[in-house]
């Protein structure tokens, strides 16, 4: 399959397709009847922050998101916090019981650095955060189930942030003092790890837009320094754990979030370009460093364009030292891909010159086609035909070796009959399943977002991604399969998305 294809026949598919995507019917995606590799890897996923609760408990320090969500509730849909979240920092048996029946053998959760560190410094080691972290990983294994596990997932210490956050270098060697205390730790027992959860998320809605923790408004110079410092902390953890753990014949890799970007007019040169513009300016812009070296050039001409007719000295996206490139570059062991949804994409007019803004750089338009089906979070449609293109972009153009599709899901309400999350899975996993057996895509393992419902950001406890429901209202937690758990749960031991299957 050559790059003009990938990009352009999921347009084609989509179009050709729309009345389905409107009916949600499964029965028009063309599901295939094909079993999986017996070596495809079942998984689930969730975050710290998200799920465990338990915000200061056992010595736990406090993370820009507690910060976040008790200094101004206003900024969290119903003035929801992960205070207490799914409990899982005190009901994780049971999450591993449900684990266990769904048949899954991988779960990727990730670590509060904060629970380790509660200040971010080595100073403030919490040896109960380190037991609790151990133990669970203990017995996820006699379960029988690998852990993957995520170092960071967005709850920076709060005492970091102060210090400048993901906006100071010093943050890139505080994590690395981090990871190399868990590596110590849990290295023993962990053989797949990722450094940075979807950098460009934390960044861009962190630091950009202010949307997210730790709410601030750089959208046209912050948001670049920040992919920057992330970049070097996930190097300096790819390197401490290959340097001075080789005994632990570990993988570790960055978990990157991206669209799918298809040309609005697949015959346009115009919106083939802007298409591709856009998967530089997301994917690329985290992927490149690391599996190709340095920034974009797409990226790198046009911020440095725009900013010298913003008369400012110098371009606002920092540019990497030579000695830097190289000790970005190859710092990966597979490709983490998180992928929700997609994008068809127009040339736009040149914007003026002004305010400094990352949009105004990139210069996308992006829309959703009318016959997409929309969720009900106004960023996720139905389109499956994306995540085949998708894989096949990564892996022609980074040549990662291998890909974990490390997020992929659809928001519900709270509802146990969520048949439209079965028919989003159904149709993303039939694409990977095409993916991997028509185009020589090596995809190893699938771990779906997200096991239980969770704090989901800003949007609270409003968009329920969980394949498991929670109860939110009981002391308990009650946790109820829905029937997306049953069908993920069966797909799983069968390795077959429909009734019957063919080898």
């Amino acid at each position: 399959m050559n790059y003009a294809t990938i990009l352009v026949l999921p347009c084609i598919l989509a179009m050709a397709r729309g009345v389905a995507l409107a009916q949600l019917s499964a029965q028009e995606f063309n599901i295939s009847t094909k079993k999986f590799p017996s070596t495809f890897r079942w998984g689930a996923a969730t975050a710290a922050y998200q799920i465990e609760g338990g915000w200061d408990q056992d010595g736990k320090g406090e993370s820009i998101w507690d910060y976040f969500v008790h200094t101004d509730p206003d900024r969290i849909d119903e003035h929801a916090n992960g205070d207490i979240a799914c409990d899982s920092y005190n009901k994780w048996r049971e999450d591993i019981e449900i684990l266990k029946e769904l048949g899954v053998k991988l779960y990727r959760f990730s670590i509060s650095w904060d629970r380790i560190l509660p200040t971010g410094y080595v100073d403030s080691f919490n040896q109960a955060g380190i037991d609790y972290y151990v133990e669970f990983v203990k017995s996820l294994l006699e379960a029988d189930i690998e852990p993957l596990v995520t170092l960071y997932h967005w709850d920076l210490p709060q005492a970091l942030s102060e210090q400048g956050g993901w906006l100071n270098d010093s943050t890139a060697e505080r994590f690395g003092e981090y990871a190399r205390i868990v590596f110590q730790n849990l290295g023993p027992y962990v053989k797949l790890w990722a450094t940075v959860n979807e950098p460009k998320t934390t960044c861009t809605l962190g630091y950009g837009r202010g949307e997210h923790a730790p709410g601030l408004n750089l959208i046209g110079d912050g948001i670049y320094q920040c992919s920057r410092v992330q970049i070097l902390a996930h190097a300096t953890a790819y390197h401490i754990l290959h340097d001075e753990f080789p005994e632990f014949d570990a993988k570790i890799s960055l978990v990157i979030d991206s669209t799918f970007n298809e040309p609005w007019d697949p015959n346009s040169d115009a919106d083939i370009e802007a298409a591709e513009r856009e998967f530089q300016f997301n994917l690329g812009w985290y992927a490149h460093p690391v599996y190709v070296g340095d920034w974009p050039q797409v990226m790198i001409d046009r911020v440095a364009k725009r900013s010298e007719l913003e008369g400012l000295d110098a371009t606002r996206l920092p540019p990497w030292s030579e000695e830097e490139i190289k000790f970005v570059k190859g710092t990966h062991d597979y490709f983490g891909l998180n992928m929700y949804t997609g994008f068809a994409v127009k040339d736009a007019p040149e914007p003026e010159i002004g305010t400094p803004s990352y949009d105004s750089d990139k210069n996308t338009d992006t829309r959703f086609r009318d016959e997409w089906t929309l969720s009900i979070a106004d960023w996720l449609v139905l389109y499956p035909y994306g995540l085949r293109g998708l894989l096949n972009y990564v892996w022609n153009n980074y040549n990662p070796g291998e890909i974990y599709i490390t997020e992929n899901g659809w928001p519900t309400h709270e509802q146990l009959d969520d048949d439209s999350r079965v028919v989003y899975l159904q149709a993303h996993l039939s694409n990977t399943l095409d993916a991997i057996l028509e185009d020589g895509v090596q995809v190893s393992g699938y771990t779906v977002w997200s096991l239980l419902d969770n704090f989901e950001w800003a949007r609270g406890y409003t968009q329920r991604f969980g394949i498991i429901e929670i109860d939110f209202e009981s002391p308990n937690r009650t946790r109820t399969w829905r029937d997306s758990a049953r069908w993920y749960e069966r797909t799983v031991k069968s390795y077959c998305l429909v009734e019957t299957c063919y080898e």
